[in-house]
């Protein structure tokens, strides 16, 4: 297979879990536009700038970030990877900065609680670590570092995607969530896509060569 071939999958898999998270973003801000006031997006209204520097954010950081990880179109196109790298830099920091920001200060719906919040706090904090290390990583030109931290970044603002498979799923076996199955549900789906993101990082590290000296002494 050659290597755009080997791009497809990546790309085709990576923007569609972006698409249910985009089309509900977009929905939101359309509600913010003139929609009905609820007791689920009451607290948006009552400052929406947060929520909207996180949806566009949100969305250029996983379709972009689709091509950064499609390793034929990054070979071809290596200029635009590092200048598209500085955008979604600061388009990651600012969905992880306006995810805490909103944890705090927004007041909580009637479908969250309190391990929610917990959970939110844990997953933007690790996201914000996460992209501020692989920038940090890149401008040491620690390549390796640089693209193991922006796949735990990616992997978590990605987890919107997974939720929306996990609670939808549910919803057709089970049934309406509670605060405590919509926590669990939404933490297992960040969970799932790092441990996905540090198989995919350590699979990709080159095995440790064993000197020969240390082999002939382990023979011995």
């Amino acid at each position: 297979m050659t290597t755009r071939r080997r791009d497809w999958p990546i790309l085709t898999g990576l923007i569609l879990l972006s698409v249910v998270p985009a089309f509900g973003g977009a929905l939101r801000v359309v509600s913010l536009s003139g929609g009905e006031v609820t007791p689920e997006n009451v607290r948006f209204f009552a400052a929406p700038v947060p929520v909207l520097l996180h949806i566009v954010a949100a969305v250029a950081f996983t379709v972009l970030g689709a091509f950064q990880f499609a390793p034929g179109f990054r070979n071809r196109h290596r200029a635009w990877h590092r200048r598209v790298g500085r955008l979604l830099v600061l388009c990651g920091l600012t969905v992880a900065a306006t995810a805490l920001w909103m944890n705090a200060s927004y007041v909580l719906p009637p479908s969250d609680g309190a391990l929610l919040m917990v959970l939110r706090y844990l997953f933007a904090a690790t996201m914000f670590v996460a992209v501020g290390a692989g920038f940090l990583a890149v401008r040491r030109r620690r390549i390796g570092d640089h693209r193991a931290w922006m796949m735990r970044g990616y992997a978590i603002a990605q987890g919107a995607g997974t939720q929306a498979v996990l609670l939808s799923a549910w919803l057709l076996a089970v049934g309406p969530t509670s605060q405590l199955s919509r926590a669990v549900l939404m933490g297992t789906a960040w969970t799932v896509n790092l441990a996905v993101a540090e198989w995919l990082i350590r699979r990709r590290r080159p095995a440790r060569v064993v000197p020969a000296r240390a082999t002939i002494l382990v023979e011995a």
